[in-house]
């Protein structure tokens, strides 16, 4: 995989919000978790060992696409 310099980043609403890599490859698995308290901002990128995220709680996560919070009822 070529090197990329795009970040993106997981800004937690609320306390235990979950961020976990998931393994590049034929067998996804989980490979890293982090937990994030209420305010507490995660600065990631995808690498050779990470081809996606899985965020469970209420966040925002912004990348240069966009930004997007998984509570749609929310207002920012």
């Amino acid at each position: 995989m070529k090197d990329s310099n795009e970040f993106f980043v997981i800004k937690a609403l609320e306390d235990g919000v979950n961020v976990i890599g998931l393994t590049r490859g034929s067998d996804t698995r989980f490979h890293h978790s982090e937990k994030l308290d209420k305010g507490e901002v995660m600065i990631a990128q995808f690498t050779d060992h990470t081809s996606a995220v899985k965020v469970r709680g209420k966040a925002v996560i912004q990348t240069s696409h966009g930004e997007i919070t998984n509570e749609s009822e929310m207002s920012l």
